[in-house]
């Protein structure tokens, strides 16, 4: 049982991490943390939260369990304060989409200063929509949650975050901060940028083609409708490895046209089956 959940951060994944630790009983005090009191309200209002505040230091000062759910871009800079706030004994996590950035600046912390335990962990769940009016205490069911440990994180640690994710109902993998990254890449940011780049293909060759559009393109493009900041950031903070499957993407888009352009029936259609298979078995 947890004394003390903080969190800090109450769009979709902090909110929704609030109203599943409430469901489940998981915390005796839920705390809210955030920059904009307004926005913390409604948690408290549906008693999703016990308490709510807008600095930093008081929202997460006496928590045995803080999770970081803002914006990929203010992790990393929210890091030190909330390090030095937080008691030795707790046990810090993230929700960010990027890891390896976040995990160096935590080790470095805990070289240079007093030792404190960070779990680094991404829920690969969420939509095209965002905010706390979104979240939903079953977001996590039967959802991926990625820990991030190094060989320098505490075991118990792990085990402790990964129980946390286990009972909101997530299913765990456990991946070195800078695969995760290269495959997050390749899962999760290259198909919003694909995305956008469908939606923008269409605009430039007629936006009248829109008119015609059905089911399998608005599918194809939904995540293109998701917040332009915060995948801004996300590409930037992971442009490495979103280069790397940018590359890997045009190598498989440019065999596709080669065969298209050849002519080749029973190569395109031996092509299209091999893609096919990989799609049933491997996803």
């Amino acid at each position: 049982m947890i004394r003390r959940l903080s969190l800090v951060g109450l769009g979709l994944l902090g909110g929704s991490v609030a109203k599943a630790a409430r469901a489940q009983g998981l915390a005796d005090e839920i705390v809210a943390v955030g920059r904009d009191r307004a926005r913390l309200e409604p948690a408290l209002r549906e008693g999703v939260v016990d308490r709510i505040s807008t600095s930093l230091e008081d929202g997460v000062a006496g928590a045995d369990f803080c999770l970081l759910a803002t914006p990929v871009a203010t992790l990393t800079a929210l890091l030190p304060a909330v390090w030095q706030a937080l008691p030795a004994d707790a046990l810090l996590t993230d929700v960010g989409s990027t890891k390896a950035g976040i995990v160096e600046a935590a080790e470095a912390l805990a070289r240079r200063g007093r030792p404190l335990a960070f779990v680094g962990s991404h829920p690969m769940a969420g939509s095209e929509q965002s905010g706390y009016g979104v979240s939903r205490p079953d977001l996590f069911q039967g959802a991926t949650v990625i820990l991030t440990p190094t060989e320098r994180t505490d075991s118990h640690a792990v085990k402790r975050v990964g129980a946390f994710w286990e009972a909101l109902g997530a299913r765990l993998v456990t991946l070195d901060p800078v695969t995760h990254d290269r495959a997050t890449a390749a899962v999760s940011h290259l198909p919003h940028l694909v995305a956008d780049a469908l939606v923008d293909a269409v605009g430039r060759m007629d936006p009248r083609f829109f008119e015609i559009a059905g089911r399998g393109f608005k599918d194809t493009t939904r995540i293109a409708a998701s917040d332009p900041q915060m995948w801004r950031e996300i590409f930037q903070e992971n442009r490495a490895g979103l280069a790397e499957a940018l590359g890997a993407f045009r190598a498989a888009l440019d065999e596709l046209e080669r065969l298209i352009d050849a002519g080749d029936a029973a190569a395109i259609e031996a092509a299209l089956d091999r893609i096919r298979r990989t799609r049933e078995t491997a996803v």
